[in-house]
């Protein structure tokens, strides 16, 4: 059974969440810091950032893969999955302010409206769809 979208935004996602840990190692790299942030507010908001992707991404990830195998890929679960992935480094780069920015601001944004999308999805393939499903096109090839 093959899941392009959530394979492909899984993938995203790896990488996006290599980046957020490598911008927290530079950091304590330079400033040789093995634990903690030790008052490097600059590394706090990396952190959480970092902290923060890691809390939504899992169960994201977990809609999009069960919607797709009950579904298929249609366009818009491909823009959802594209918007998240823009969301999630638009709201790593908006941490790093000290202030509220739009990047922050709009990541947060975006990230809730995706989440809360696939919700209502997932709520009506379970419910809204009749009970004489097919089978979904991805067991199909099974």
């Amino acid at each position: 059974m093959l899941l392009p979208i959530t394979l492909t935004l899984a993938a995203a996602c790896a990488l996006i969440n290599f980046w957020l840990a490598v911008r927290c190692a530079r950091i304590r790299v330079g400033a040789k810091l093995l634990h903690g942030d030790s008052g490097n507010m600059l590394l706090a908001r990396r952190m959480r950032a970092h902290a923060n992707f890691i809390e939504y991404t899992p169960i994201v990830l977990i809609l999009f893969g069960l919607i797709e195998m009950a579904i298929g890929a249609p366009l818009w679960l491909w823009i959802g999955a594209m918007i998240y992935a823009l969301a999630r480094i638009a709201h790593g780069f908006g941490k790093d302010a000290d202030k509220p920015t739009v990047w922050r601001a709009g990541g947060a944004l975006l990230t809730w409206i995706v989440m809360l999308g696939l919700a209502v999805a997932a709520l009506y393939v379970a419910y809204g769809a009749t009970r004489a499903v097919p089978a979904p096109p991805a067991m199909a090839r099974v």
